[in-house]
C-alpha cells in the first residue's frame, strides 16, 4: 500500500478523499491554487499542501506539470484525481506512468476508449450492450451533423463527444433550432474541456438515467454495486441522485449489472466507474448505453451507504495491485439512499420564466445538519470565500434510511436544518423538489424538473421575511440600557397612538416592500404593504456553535431565523431559506424608477465574458441578444431591456466582470427622439 497520495483536485471530493485516507493511514498531499486559499478546508484536512498556480485551472488544477511536480516534490507515490479536472484525462494518466506515479484510476487506454462517446458505444456495442441510435462518426462538421439529424429523426439530443456532466448538451426538437444548438455545444464543450466535437443521438422521451457503479481489479475481478437513479436533472446537470432505483425489479437490476460489467470488461477496466444507460418508465427491460465515466461519481455516497463499503477504499487498494476484497455474492443493497447537491445558485421567475444564476461570495454563517442516517461531503467553511472560478457545488446532503420513505423524510429534515449565509443556494429548491408529489411516488423522468419549474422556483416573498428584518433592525435601534429615555426610543413618544417607524425593504430579487412597525421590538405591531397592523415580537440569542438566531412571533407563529450582517445587508435564514435583506433609501427608489425605461445592462453574476453580439450605435429590440456571461462552467444571456441604441458597450470577449459591472447601457428609442 502506498505511503503518500496527492489529491489532484479540491473543495469536497477532495476532502472526502483525504478523510479515507486519514482511516487508512496513509499521508495525504493537496494542492490549491490563487483562487483558493492556503486555510481552504481541504488544504487545512491534508498533511501536506503544494501551491500549484494561478485561480485560472488551466493553469492550475488542470496544469499536469505542476500537478506532476507537487507529486515529486512531496514523495507521493500516486495521485487521485477525484471527479473532473483531470480525472479522465488521458494524458494525465499517461504522464504519471512516465513519472512512475500511480494513477488511481483505469489505464489511459481505457480512459480514450470511453472518454469518446462516438468510440465508446462502438466498443460496447461490440461486447453485445444496448445503444441509443445516433451518429457513429467522430469529428463532424456542422453540416455533417444536421445531416445525421436528418437520419436520426427529430427529437435529437447534441452531446460532446469528451467529458460529461451534461456540460454542452443540448435537446433540438425541430430544424430551426438545430443551428443555435450546434454553435452554442460547441461553444460550452470547448470551454469545459477543450474539444468541440460533437455527437447526435436519439432523445427518448420521457426516459429514467440509471447508472451502474462498477469496480474492477487487475486481476481480472470485476463486479457492480447496484445502481443509482439520476433521473431529477436540470439541463442536464444532476440534482438529486438515489440508490437503488424506485423503478427496477432484482431481475432488471442483474440484467442492467451484467451489461455494465460486460461494458467494462470490453476496455479492460480497472478501479470505480460507472456505466450510465437511460431506460424506458414504461418499459424497464429496455435499456441503452449512454457513457461511462471512468472516474469516482459526485454521487458514489449514496452506493457506499446501500452497501457498506468505502469506494475510495477499494480504488486505493485496486491501484496498489490487491484482489477486490468482494465477489459478486458479497454484494447486499440494505435501505435506500439518497443525495441533493448544494449549488451556489438563486433561482427566481423573469418573464414567466425560471431563471438560475451563480451566485459568489463570502460564507458568512454556515450550519451543515447531522442526525441519524446523515452525511454531508462539503468543502467550504465559514469565512470562505466562494468564487466564480471553479464548479458551483459546494456541497451534497446525504439521507440514509431503511425505505425510500424514511430517506426522504430525513433529507428534507437535513437540508431544512442546512444555513448558509452570505450567498444564495439552491436549498429551498431541492426541499420544494422533494416535496413533489411525483418524486415521492418515485414517478421519475429526466423532463420532471423542467416540466414543473416555474412551481418549484418559489417567486413569492414571505410576509414574515421583510417583518423579521424589520423587528431586527428595530431592536438595533433602541437604546440600551439600566434608564431608557423615551424620545430615544425608535418612533419618539407622544400622547394616544404610538408613532410607526417605517422602511422600505428590498429583498434580492422581489419588488421594494413597505413595512411599519410601532412599538418597541419585543412587544409591536407590525404592517406590510399597507395590510393592516398585527402584532409581532422578537428575542435576539446566539449559542456558540450555531449563526445568531432571532426568535420572531408574527400573529400567532413563532419562526426562529438565523442571521448575519453584511455592511448594510442582513442575511435570514429558515427552513432551508436564505434571503438578503437591506434597506432601499428614497433616492435609491427614485433611480429605480427611472431605470425602468431602459440604462445598464448589468452582469448578475461574477464571471467571463465570452460572447458579445452587438457594437457600440447598434439598434437592438427588447429581448435581443447582447452579451454571454459565464461563471462556474454555466452560460446566462443577457438581452435588451428595451428598443435602443447601444451605447457604452465595456464587455469584451475573455474579459472577467463583476456582479453587477456595467457591460452595456441601452439608450430607448424614446429618450433620444
Amino acid at each position: 500500500m502506498f505511503d503518500t497520495v496527492l489529491i489532484a483536485n479540491r473543495g469536497e471530493i477532495a476532502v472526502r478523499v483525504i478523510r479515507t485516507l486519514r482511516a487508512m493511514g496513509i499521508r495525504s498531499v493537496a494542492v490549491y491554487s490563487d483562487g483558493d486559499t492556503a486555510d481552504a478546508p481541504h488544504v487545512a484536512a491534508a498533511d501536506a499542501a503544494v501551491r500549484i498556480g494561478p485561480a485560472a485551472a488551466a493553469a492550475s488544477y488542470l496544469s499536469i506539470p505542476a500537478v506532476i511536480a507537487a507529486a515529486r516534490a512531496t514523495g507521493a507515490q500516486a495521485i487521485h484525481p477525484g471527479y473532473g479536472f483531470l480525472s479522465e484525462n488521458t494524458a494525465f494518466a499517461a504522464a504519471c506512468e512516465e513519472a512512475g506515479i500511480v494513477f488511481v484510476g483505469p489505464p489511459a487506454a481505457a480512459i480514450e476508449a470511453m472518454g469518446d462517446k462516438i468510440r465508446a458505444k462502438a466498443t460496447v456495442a461490440k461486447a453485445g450492450v444496448p445503444v441509443v441510435p445516433g451518429s457513429d462518426g467522430a469529428g463532424l462538421s456542422d453540416a455533417e451533423l444536421a445531416l445525421a439529424v436528418e437520419e436520426v429523426g427529430f427529437p435529437v439530443l447534441l452531446k460532446p463527444s469528451a467529458g460529461g456532466g451534461g456540460k454542452g448538451m443540448r435537446a433540438v426538437y425541430e430544424a430551426g433550432e438545430l443551428a443555435d444548438a450546434i454553435a452554442s455545444a460547441r461553444r460550452e464543450a470547448r470551454g469545459s474541456f477543450g474539444d468541440d466535437t460533437l455527437l447526435v443521438e436519439r432523445l427518448v422521451t420521457a426516459p429514467r438515467h440509471i447508472e451502474i457503479q462498477i469496480m474492477a481489479d487487475t486481476h481480472g475481478n470485476v463486479v457492480h454495486l447496484g445502481e443509482r437513479e439520476c433521473s431529477l436533472q436540470r439541463r442536464h446537470q444532476k440534482i438529486i441522485e438515489e440508490a437503488p432505483s424506485a423503478l427496477l425489479t432484482p431481475a432488471q437490476r442483474d440484467r442492467m449489472g451484467a451489461a455494465a460489467v460486460e461494458a467494462a470488461r470490453a476496455v479492460g477496466y480497472t478501479g470505480a466507474g460507472t456505466v450510465e444507460f437511460i431506460v424506458g418508465a414504461e418499459n424497464p427491460d429496455e435499456f441503452f448505453f449512454m457513457e461511462m465515466n471512468t472516474r469516482l461519481q459526485v454521487e458514489h455516497p449514496v452506493t457506499e451507504a446501500v452497501t457498506g463499503l468505502d469506494l475510495v477504499e477499494l480504488q486505493l487498494r485496486v491501484a496498489a495491485g490487491e484482489r477486490l476484497p468482494i465477489t459478486q455474492d458479497d454484494v447486499m443493497l440494505r435501505g435506500h439512499a439518497i443525495e441533493a447537491r448544494i449549488y451556489a445558485e438563486t433561482a427566481s421567475i423573469i418573464d414567466g420564466a425560471a431563471v438560475f444564476l451563480p451566485t459568489g461570495g463570502r460564507i458568512l454563517a454556515l450550519r451543515e445538519p447531522t442526525g441519524p442516517g446523515i452525511r454531508v461531503d462539503s468543502g467550504i467553511a465559514q469565512g470562505g470565500v466562494v468564487g466564480s472560478d471553479y464548479d458551483p457545488m459546494l456541497a451534497k446532503v446525504i439521507a440514509h434510511g431503511a425505505d425510500r420513505d424514511e430517506a426522504l423524510r430525513r433529507l428534507d429534515t437535513a437540508l431544512g436544518d442546512t444555513v448558509l449565509l452570505g450567498l444564495g443556494t439552491n436549498t429551498g429548491f431541492l426541499r420544494a423538489l422533494l416535496a413533489d408529489p411525483d418524486v415521492r411516488a418515485g414517478r421519475l423522468d429526466t423532463g420532471l424538473v423542467g416540466r414543473r419549474i416555474t412551481d418549484l422556483v418559489a417567486d413569492e416573498l414571505p410576509d414574515d421575511v421583510p417583518v423579521a428584518a424589520a423587528l431586527h433592525s428595530l431592536a438595533r435601534l433602541e437604546p440600551t440600557g439600566p434608564v431608557v429615555d423615551a424620545f430615544d426610543i425608535p418612533g419618539g413618544w407622544r400622547i394616544g397612538e404610538p408613532a410607526a417607524t417605517i422602511w422600505q425593504m428590498l429583498v434580492a430579487g422581489h419588488e421594494p416592500v413597505e413595512v411599519r412597525v410601532r412599538g418597541r421590538a419585543h412587544a409591536a405591531e407590525a404592517s406590510v404593504a399597507g395590510a393592516p397592523f398585527r402584532p409581532v415580537s422578537g428575542t435576539q440569542c446566539s449559542d456558540p456553535v450555531s449563526p445568531s438566531q432571532h426568535l420572531v412571533t408574527w400573529g400567532d407563529v413563532t419562526r426562529a431565523y438565523r442571521v448575519a450582517q453584511d455592511g448594510a445587508t442582513l442575511w435570514l435564514a429558515r427552513d432551508g431559506q436564505a434571503w438578503a435583506v437591506r434597506e432601499q433609501q428614497p433616492l435609491e427608489a427614485a433611480r429605480h424608477a427611472e431605470d425602468a425605461s431602459g440604462g445598464p445592462v448589468l452582469s448578475p453574476m461574477p464571471g467571463t465574458v465570452t460572447v458579445v453580439e452587438v457594437a457600440e450605435g447598434d439598434h437592438v429590440v427588447a429581448g435581443q441578444r447582447l452579451v454571454v456571461v459565464e461563471a462556474m462552467k454555466m452560460e446566462h444571456v443577457l438581452t435588451a431591456p428595451v428598443d435602443g441604441v447601444v451605447r457604452e458597450l465595456r464587455a469584451h470577449p475573455g474579459r472577467t466582470v463583476a456582479k453587477d459591472a456595467v457591460l452595456a447601457v441601452v439608450e430607448h428609442i424614446s429618450e433620444m427622439e
